[in-house]
């Protein structure tokens, strides 16, 4: 599994990009608002969205190699061995049935 690394003003750049993309989208097939105005909001946030998947692209791809880096450089060691081992409960954590 990979994990990306975002912080909250790319997480927020990137999910509000794509909802503008959407609801663009969505304008462009609806039927509700009148043709010319709903072409125009639609065709400008279809623009917007597309235009801004490019740099949100580019931040994803940048921080999944920031994630690369932090494991490979991580100070906290792994014995292969314990790996799936199972985990005797301490003292107090015994489950009374």
């Amino acid at each position: 599994m990979k994990s990306v690394l975002l912080t909250m003003p790319t997480f927020g750049f990137i999910v509000v990009t794509r909802a503008a993309l959407g609801v663009g989208i969505g304008l462009l097939i609806s039927e509700r608002v009148a043709a010319q105005r709903r072409r125009a909001i639609g065709a400008a946030l279809v623009a917007i969205g597309a235009a801004t998947t490019v740099p949100a692209a580019v931040s994803v791809v940048r921080s999944l190699r920031r994630s690369k880096h932090r494991e490979i450089g991580s100070s906290v060691g792994r014995d292969k061995h314990l790996i799936g081992a199972t985990r005797f409960p301490r003292k107090g954590n015994e489950v009374v049935a």
